[in-house]
């Protein structure tokens, strides 16, 4: 069997999306399975001219043989899975666990009008914290309860489980970033939920013992969006002066910028079981290395922050993001 996890080390945004991409098609996945909170996270695939924005719909729907599956643990706003399936055009090989929670009209309008999420917290306005309450509140819908859902209803953890018994390749993807956690992050400044990878398997019903690998994403400078403490934040000014501005995926608010930060990163691979990185953004550190795609293009500069990451974490880096597209990528276990 092979069962991976990849989760975000820092606070969302570090390029999860490009890495699950990247890891189903290496491993062929069998499932790609979404775990996290809900539709407040979004991932961004490039590939060539084409940007997909995906919310729902698990990033690895660019492997074409591999199924789809949103765990029972994930929050599902049937509106914005109607319209991936339509874009991506991926509804035959798309399904949700039918214990999922459903987010209403009215979660999301509390969720913008709430001064403590809307203003203190800084929440997207998806409406996944008021869903969560009313989940645990034992009051919500569950997608088995909504007639649209019908045609994509399964079980995801028997059909995820039995993928494994049959040494299939399952990956499991993560949303959101480990400082953002419910339980491990800056409260009060967080998610809704945990958003560790012992999350992520149990949101879409994984036993730990089924788990061989858990990547965790870094980004080279790591970047926040809303509210909360981020402790090598830069200006605005030494951003941009580096040439790095960014807007959320979701909110399209502006992402605070900063540096990279050791200790988190020390903290973060501790918690999730890290047993190798991948590290995205280095072509931020050195801009020669824009684009390159084998182990041998990586300059001197780029090198020596690639070891700086693996002493704070003491974990491997095996894939490196040297730009936004697809194709730039280096995966270090192809030339070991």
């Amino acid at each position: 069997m092979s069962g991976t996890i990849i989760v975000g080390g820092f606070f969302g945004d570090e390029g999860k999306g490009k890495i699950v991409a990247h890891v189903a098609n290496k491993d062929k996945a069998a499932i790609i399975a979404r775990g996290g909170v809900g539709p407040n996270a979004g991932h961004t695939i490039n590939v060539n001219d084409t940007k997909y924005v995906v919310r729902m719909v698990p990033s690895g729907f660019l492997y074409p043989p591999a199924q789809l599956m949103i765990g029972s643990g994930v929050l599902v706003d049937p509106r914005v899975f109607a319209h991936e399936l339509d874009l991506l055009k991926c509804s035959g090989r798309t399904k949700i666990d039918g214990r999922c929670g459903v987010i209403e009209p009215e979660h999301i309008q509390l969720d913008k009008t709430d001064p403590n999420l809307s203003k203190k917290v800084g929440s997207t306005g998806s409406g996944c914290g008021p869903a969560n309450s009313d989940r645990v509140m034992r009051r919500s819908r569950l997608a088995r309860d909504v007639p649209e859902l019908a045609p994509y209803i399964t079980d995801v953890a028997e059909d995820v489980n039995a993928a494994l018994d049959e040494d299939k390749s399952v990956i499991i993807e993560g949303t959101q970033g480990f400082g953002i956690s419910l339980y491990y992050g800056n409260y009060p400044y967080t998610t809704s939920k945990d958003t560790s990878a012992s999350q992520m398997a149990a949101d879409v019903g994984v036993g730990p013992t089924r788990i061989d690998d858990v990547i965790v994403v870094f980004k080279a400078f790591p970047t926040r969006v809303g509210e909360g403490p981020f402790p090598t934040e830069l200006t605005h000014e030494q951003s941009i002066s580096l040439g790095i501005q960014e807007f959320g995926a979701v909110t399209h608010r502006e992402r605070r910028i900063g540096t990279w930060d050791g200790e988190m990163a020390r903290y973060s691979a501790m918690i999730n079981g890290c047993t190798s990185i991948a590290l995205t953004g280095i072509d931020h550190i050195d801009k020669s290395v824009y684009a390159a795609t084998k182990y041998s293009e990586l300059t001197p500069k780029a090198l020596k922050f690639i070891e700086t990451v693996e002493n704070d974490t003491k974990k491997p880096v095996g894939i490196i993001s040297t730009g936004p597209d697809q194709s730039h990528i280096i995966d270090i276990r192809d030339e070991l």
